[in-house]
């Protein structure tokens, strides 16, 4: 207890010394202890680690910490001079902070799951627990069925039917004293060590305080996703609303019922009121095109009911450089511009534009070729691409961009890590396509991930290098069942074509709807969210979609 007094009484010491430099350059990290902050999840692993108080303040960049372990660190920005560090640097180089250490020899393999999304669920959902632990790390704690996520926008469906907490998903996260989840971003990976970097989201009641830790991985699974692509175009991060996530849709329902009421109100000119009531969605592929049948749907069922006197001025725009739904049998298309474009001449149907985006403005679109379209809410649903956390892995990449991966889903190269969903791609050397980013071949990915595990690990090869000998059985080989989009007034495609050059069924109708949505009823991830998605569409035909507006 002396030792540790004189400890914390040096450093805020050095603490004082260094109150008046700061700069944004240099991370300086003090022990979590100090700041008496509770973390619950560390309780069960603290008792058991060696907690030892540091006697001065040492620079200390965060990947270099030593040993296969995870350990935690409140860090700040502080702006420091070249003399500064130099003067700050002590002989405790080495700080240590409690947490989970690397798995010891009769312990479980611990498997890493990095992402909650259509891959990482599916992989965890089967993972056998009688053989790993699991820590799955993500700045969301549940699963979106990103299917369903545009009837969300205007009401149809509750955002709690399209989400599903991964405790649920694989319940030993909730219940087992060994799996955990943590709320957080990955920043980096040691794959020398065997170890995960990451920061949490929220900051402990400090400006620029957020939590750091890592993780120590027996086998590691990269399933982070992607993100918008933008192309680069001027201004499209800054303006425009992009429709992945449960915090998109909410963004997108609380502007679209904020316009409504706002183009309302006394003295809204002609011109401002049909620019707040315009909303424009870019990109002609199945989101983009659920979207807007499900604005028409809207429009047609709930607005021109409840707010007749702006009903004539809505509209609904979809912009599109080359076709809508490419990747659909030619007559599907067809019947899909036709069905949106439908009784255009009142605010009823979806207004088809080709074109191609300059830049993009706070209230307006410049196209390439110098028209200007005006719009109340902008929705971009042009693609993926890989996020800047997978373009900074100094890791194999595949063409696109996306980590490489051969047959079995392994990353070449490095030891006991896995990428899958639509963070990777196969490697050219494998001779094989890179498949595209959807859902279904995510979720096949994650199937045929978690059988390789639980095969493996019943070969006493989970531990961290220890596969070498053991056979990986067959590769992996993606088949596919098809397409389906809604189309707006119980009309939809279903395309079961293995590609577009290959025959097969494809039907668009009132079966073709019915038929897709028994089998997003059916793909829901539990009963439970099979039951509220089931109720909502229920009530959304008895009762039409609910238009209150809550939250700012």
């Amino acid at each position: 207890m002396a030792l540790a007094t004189i400890a914390r009484t040096r450093l805020r010491r050095s603490r004082g010394s260094l109150s008046s430099y700061t700069t944004d350059r240099e991370p300086i990290s003090y022990e979590a202890s100090l700041y008496n902050y509770s973390l619950p999840y560390l309780t069960n692993e603290a008792a058991n680690c060696n907690i030892s108080y540091i006697s001065g303040i040492g620079k200390t960049e965060f990947p270099s910490i030593q040993g296969r372990g995870y350990r935690a660190t409140l860090s700040s920005q502080f702006p420091c001079t070249q003399k500064i560090v130099e003067n700050s640097l002590s002989e405790h180089e080495d700080m240590k902070y409690p947490g989970l250490e690397a798995t010891k020899p009769g312990q479980k393999p611990r498997v890493v799951v990095l992402g909650t999304g259509w891959a990482a669920c599916r992989f965890m959902k089967g993972l056998d627990t009688r053989i790993y632990d699991i820590v799955c790390i993500s700045p969301r704690n549940h699963m979106v069925f990103t299917p369903l996520l545009a009837s969300t926008c205007v009401g149809t469906l509750e955002f709690r039917s399209v989400a599903e907490p991964v405790g649920r998903i694989q319940s030993a996260l909730a219940q087992d004293p060994n799996c955990y989840f943590y709320l957080a971003s990955c920043s980096g990976i040691d794959t020398s060590k065997h170890e995960v970097y990451c920061e949490t989201l929220e900051n402990f009641g400090q400006s620029n305080e957020r939590h750091r830790f890592k993780v120590a991985y027996d086998k590691l699974v990269i399933a982070v996703g992607a993100d918008p692509l933008t192309f680069n175009i001027k201004g499209v991060k800054e303006h425009a609303t992009f429709l992945r996530e449960v915090n998109h849709a909410q963004e997108i329902r609380k502007k679209l019922l904020s316009n409504l009421m706002l183009s309302e109100s006394p003295g809204i000119s002609e011109e401002e009121r049909k620019r707040l009531l315009h909303c424009v969605i870019i990109g002609g592929g199945p989101t983009g095109v659920e979207f807007s049948g499900e604005l028409s749907d809207f429009i047609k069922a709930d607005v021109s009911k409840q707010h007749a006197h702006v009903r004539d001025c809505i509209k609904v725009t979809l912009i599109e450089a080359n076709e809508i739904l490419s990747s659909f049998d030619v007559g599907l298309r067809d019947y899909a511009a036709k069905h949106l474009t439908k009784v255009v001449t009142v605010p009823l149907g979806v207004h088809l534009m080709r074109g191609t985006v300059k830049e993009v403005e706070k209230e307006k679109i410049i196209l390439s070729d110098g028209s200007e379209v005006p719009y109340g809410i902008l929705v971009w649903s042009t693609g993926v691409g890989p996020s800047e956390f997978v373009k900074s892995l100094n890791l194999p990449k595949c063409p696109g961009g996306r980590i490489g991966v051969d047959q079995w889903l392994r990353v070449p190269s490095v030891e006991d890590v896995f990428a899958l969903g639509d963070c990777a791609g196969f490697l050219e050397q494998t001779g094989r396509k890179v498949l595209p980013a959807l859902a279904q071949v995510a979720e096949r990915q994650g199937k045929y991930l978690v059988e390789l595990f639980n095969n493996v690990g019943k070969q006493n090869g989970g531990k961290a290098c220890s596969t070498k000998d053991i056979s990986l059985g067959e590769p992996f080989v993606y088949k596919h069942l098809g397409s389906m989009a809604s189309v707006g007034r119980y009309k939809a495609l279903v395309d079961l074509r293995e590609s577009k050059d290959t025959q097969g069924i494809s039907m668009a109708g009132v079966f073709s709807f019915l038929i897709w949505r028994s089998a997003y009823l059916t793909r829901a991830l539990s009963w439970r969210n099979r039951f509220y998605v089931a109720v909502n569409w229920a009530t959304t035909l008895v009762f039409g979609r609910d238009n209150s507006k809550i939250g700012s």
